[in-house]
């Protein structure tokens, strides 16, 4: 499990110092002995301070986990930085976000911060507690039958921060005082209980399991533990003595009496209650503790440590604590790996390989493999054939091709099975500067990482969680890898029909969108070259024709009139480019036009408008095809294919719709007979660009998807 200790030491990363600041701070050592402990009990571990900056550190270290998968944790050691209800910051945040967390919530916290609430809870609860008064001045009276001597402290503080034994009324005025200037709030004013403090830790949930409680032996001076003998200033050293030398039946009380505070103040995970024991053996709760301290000679670890909890192993049930309160079971029960559903294996291992899968995209980031770039293309190839023989998939020489194509099989073959394409190139204009590998926590950016990168990854993962279950050799399954979309598959494009033609379902591993698509039909697009010659002019002269750039533009935008939304055709200039000479106007113009369509015959009828457009008696001109890719209509055969997709999301709740295309893809040279889905791929933001990125839970969800899709065909 992924655990993040979470602690208040040095950080003022706010906004504004504004408000009471902390004043507890967590030693450097304590935070050492967590992680060291927390690793040693097998988890992936985090130290992060709380500052304003939390939870993006958080979500980078603990991205949004998909359903079924158990989320990341937070170890909570913060005391908040500044303001009021400090230990309830970092809890209220941990809510909100949705990441669970060790110890208790916003409420139990500030319930048991505040001392004069938790004193009447625990009054309606008929569990002791000293008589007490609140001052809202320093100069307030006194209820007459309070007596001295008395405990002062702040009403809202902890660690006994203001504390004070007062004897007499001077006494009271002058600590109430000093607490209203440095605390500025009420001061709270209970009986002194003369007698010995007894501490009970609390560990677990409905009901905690009580320590065996510890005695504070405070040798000479007051007998009250002070904020500077907590912090090592008021020289002199507090013993505590576990078990405390008390009767069996005042142990048993004690820890009756703990166990019922935790509950009043519904308390979660560990807390320490604070008694004080009178010479008459009478228990009196002074105050809880929600967080208590983890230093190492504290009264609580020392409780622990009597019952068997060392430290390491004390931690970690902490954590099998807060777990089975979220979860339901600390742990998953073992599991038959024989026996288990396929589908479950293959989750567990995409789930618990989601850094690997992130390292294994920014190496594939890191593969400049552009589309002109034939030794970039060659590498990698090389590398996904590594990766493909490595998990068992075997070449097909029939359908591979060395510079345009390459495709592999596994033991089974893939005839009347599934062919899965991707690309390897990635399309980039002539000119752009390369975009290395970064991350935030929610997107994962680089070139091609949208468009290529995530696919590549996508295929392995699906491939190994199959093979770990040793179920990738009954697949029927091919997976075909061409290395030309940045030239619209153009040398690539019969290889592609002919693996088709031997399928019986597609898929095309293009990237999906953020909203949960996959793309169930997509336009075709043909591109054109239109050259336009004219006469060659010198600024200011007539000639027998309009100048040629001038034709051109109204020929131009004559054309982008052909464009219909009904028909879903449009027509637009992708470039344009002049020739002249030196002190002439232009007399060349190249226009490069795009024309995306859904429907071969509207695509013929608009092209031979485009032609009459141009028409005779202008400037000479010539239109050419350079390419076209044919549209994926929505055809019938394609909707089992989707509807598996559909099924198979459902089954880990992942988000699936079906969406239309305005861009081309290779699914168009699918034969009719055969189903094929596009956008199956992890979705993509801002493709083509600099900020071209991939969602970081959609590598994670659409490995799954497709992995659980592969596993429907086993044994077929």
């Amino acid at each position: 499990m992924r655990i993040a200790v979470v602690y208040n030491r040095d950080s003022q990363n706010v906004i504004n110092l504004f408000g009471m600041p902390n004043q507890e701070k967590i030693g450097l050592k304590t935070i050492k002995r967590l992680t060291d402990a927390l690793r040693a009990g097998g988890h992936q571990v985090a130290a992060i301070e709380a500052d304003k900056e939390l939870i993006s550190k958080l979500e980078s270290f603990m991205p949004r986990v998909v359903a079924g998968e158990r989320p990341g944790m937070v170890f909570n050691v913060s005391y908040g930085l500044q303001g009021q209800a400090r230990y309830t910051h970092v809890p209220s945040i941990l809510e909100m976000v949705g990441i669970p967390y060790v110890a208790s919530g916003p409420l139990g916290h500030s319930l048991a911060l505040d001392k004069v609430v938790t004193k009447m809870i625990l009054r309606q609860h008929s569990i002791p507690t000293p008589e007490f008064a609140v001052l809202e001045t320093p100069e307030m009276p006194i209820p007459g039958d309070l007596p001295y001597p008395m405990v002062v402290k702040p009403k809202n503080e902890a660690v006994s921060f203001g504390l004070a034994v007062v004897n007499d009324e001077s006494e009271l005025r002058a600590s109430a005082k000093v607490i209203f200037d440095r605390f500025s709030q009420p001061v709270l004013a209970e009986q002194y209980i003369e007698g010995r403090e007894i501490n009970v830790g609390l560990l677990g949930n409905a009901p905690p399991e009580a320590f065996p409680p510890v005695l504070l032996s405070f040798g000479d001076g007051p007998q009250i533990y002070t904020y500077e003998d907590k912090t090592g200033r008021s020289g002199r050293q507090i013993q505590p003595v576990c078990p405390a030398p008390i009767s069996e039946e005042l142990t048993a009380e004690a820890q009756q009496i703990a166990v019922r505070t935790f509950s009043a103040l519904g308390l979660y995970d560990c807390a320490r209650v604070d008694m004080r024991m009178d010479a008459n053996d009478n228990l009196y709760v002074l105050e809880a503790n929600s967080l208590p301290s983890l230093g190492e000679h504290g009264s609580y670890l020392v409780g622990a440590a009597h019952v068997g909890l060392e430290f390491e192993g004390f931690v970690n049930r902490l954590v099998e604590v807060a777990s089975a309160r979220y979860f339901g079971t600390p742990q998953p029960p073992p599991v038959d790996a024989r026996a288990a559903d396929p589908s479950k294996r293959a989750f567990q291992f995409i789930t618990q390989r989601r850094d690997a899968m992130e390292r294994s995209l920014q190496r594939w980031v890191q593969v400049s493999s552009r589309t002109d770039d034939p030794v970039g293309l060659e590498r990698a190839a090389e590398r996904a054939g590594r990766v493909l023989t490595d998990v068992g998939m075997l070449p097909v020489p029939e359908l591979t091709q060395q510079a345009e194509a390459h495709m592999y099989q596994t033991a089974r073959g893939f005839d009347s099975g599934v062919l899965l394409v991707a690309h390897l190139d990635v399309p980039v204009i002539a000119g752009g500067l390369r975009q290395g590998y970064r991350r935030d926590p929610e997107w994962l950016y680089g070139e091609g990482v949208g468009r290529s990168r995530a696919s590549l990854v996508m295929l392995e993962y699906a491939l190994r969680a199959l093979r770990s279950t040793r179920s990738l050799r009954r697949v029927p399954l091919g997976v075909l890898l061409y290395c030309d979309e940045g030239r619209d598959a153009a040398r690539s494009r019969r290889v592609i029909e002919q693996a088709a033609a031997r399928a019986e379902q597609v898929l095309v591993c293009r990237p999906g969108t953020v909203g949960h698509g996959i793309v169930t039909q997509r336009r075709g697009s043909r591109r054109y070259d239109l050259t336009i010659e004219g006469e060659r002019l010198s600024p200011g002269q007539v000639g027998r024709r309009r100048p040629v750039v001038r034709w051109a533009c109204e020929k131009v935008e004559a054309i982008g009139q052909l464009s219909s939304p009904r028909r879903r055709l449009s027509i637009g200039v992708i470039d344009m480019n002049t020739e002249r000479h030196a002190m002439f106007m232009p007399h060349r113009v190249e226009v490069s036009l795009m024309m995306s369509y859904l429907s071969v015959a509207h695509a013929d009828e608009t092209e031979a408008a485009m032609r009459k457009v141009l028409g005779r008696g202008g400037p000479k001109w010539s239109l050419n095809r350079l390419t076209d890719r044919p549209p994926m209509p929505d055809r019938p055969a394609n909707r089992p294919l989707a509807e598996a997709l559909e099924a198979a999301a459902t089954k880990w709740d992942i988000g699936v719709e079906r969406e239309s295309s305005a861009w081309p893809s290779v699914a168009g040279l699918v034969g009719d007979s055969t189903a094929v889905v596009c956008g199956v791929s992890p979705a993509m933001k801002d493709g083509g660009t600099p900020e071209e990125a991939v969602q970081r839970i959609s590598l994670v969800e659409r490995t799954l998807l497709l992995t659980e899709y592969l596993t429907g065909w086993i044994g077929r």
